[in-house]
């Protein structure tokens, strides 16, 4: 009787994103930054995208480094021309694309909406709702042309659901990226693209740091709102939106998923 044994062999399940071409906006800081480092942990060959360039190096130099695959590309998130100079550039560099993160965003200074300049008013249109508009426009026909199907994800935030006085126009773009999002979803699914969107609560990134920096008390308040009692870490973002682009979300478009610790509950 033969008593040896052979070892079990050990085998590694495939990354969530393995073998995708993946495209992160707003990739140099923050939740894209933090979506552009899980999604090539997760196998995905990445684009980042964002207008600070030293930032975009930073990151893609950090992913390389632990064996990821990763380019950048300097872009615009308000010019048609550059967005989808961006996007084919995924397409030259990979050879297509399979899916998105849309998460490249500007905030506005915090108080009521009377107090809010037209310039800034602007500057938020333009990048929280052209932005995600030009983007999709861009993608879906470079999805079209290579890969056939894929799925892209919109940062939305929870100050899009409701009232949000400290941040009207912020709010407003948002609410409306929601509705691009649906719109998208119903149009492109029966080319099997799916349109998701992420609303993420309170998130520990560069831009809730100086809101709370302008008005001390902000982060802490937030937490008092939110059952789970903190603040996101942007990776906490990003895996969800990984979850949305990956196979295992195959049957979900059109959803707006709150990522908030329950503060919408």
């Amino acid at each position: 009787m033969n008593n040896t044994s052979t070892p079990p062999t050990s085998t590694s399940a495939p990354g969530l994103l393995a073998d995708k071409v993946a495209f992160v906006s707003g990739a140099g800081r923050g939740i894209g930054a933090a979506a552009a480092r899980l999604f090539a942990r997760e196998g995905a060959r990445v684009l980042l995208a964002a207008r600070t360039e030293s930032q975009l190096k930073k990151v893609t130099e950090e992913i390389r480094a632990a064996g990821g695959v990763a380019d950048h590309v300097v872009c615009d998130l308000a010019d048609g021309d550059s967005v989808r100079g961006a996007v084919q550039r995924a397409v030259e560099l990979y050879g297509r694309l399979d899916v998105a993160f849309n998460n490249g965003a500007t905030g506005q200074p915090p108080g009521p909406m009377d107090e809010l300049s037209e310039t800034d008013f602007d500057e938020v249109a333009a990048v929280n709702f052209k932005g995600p508009w030009l983007a999709m426009t861009a993608q879906v026909a470079a999805i079209r042309a290579t890969s056939g199907s894929g799925a892209i994800v919109n940062t939305s935030s929870v100050g899009s659901l409701l009232a949000n006085p400290a941040l009207p126009a912020y709010g407003a773009a948002k609410r409306a990226v929601n509705s691009l999002t649906a719109s998208a979803a119903v149009t492109y699914g029966p080319e099997n693209i799916r349109v998701n969107a992420v609303a993420p609560g309170t998130t520990l990134t560069e831009m809730l740091r100086e809101w709370d920096e302008r008005s001390p008390g902000t982060i802490d308040h937030l937490n008092s709102r939110t059952p789970l009692g903190r603040a996101a870490d942007p990776e906490e973002i990003a895996q969800a939106a990984a979850w949305l682009l990956s196979d295992r979300s195959s049957y979900v478009t059109g959803t707006v998923l709150r990522v908030d610790g329950g503060m919408w509950a």
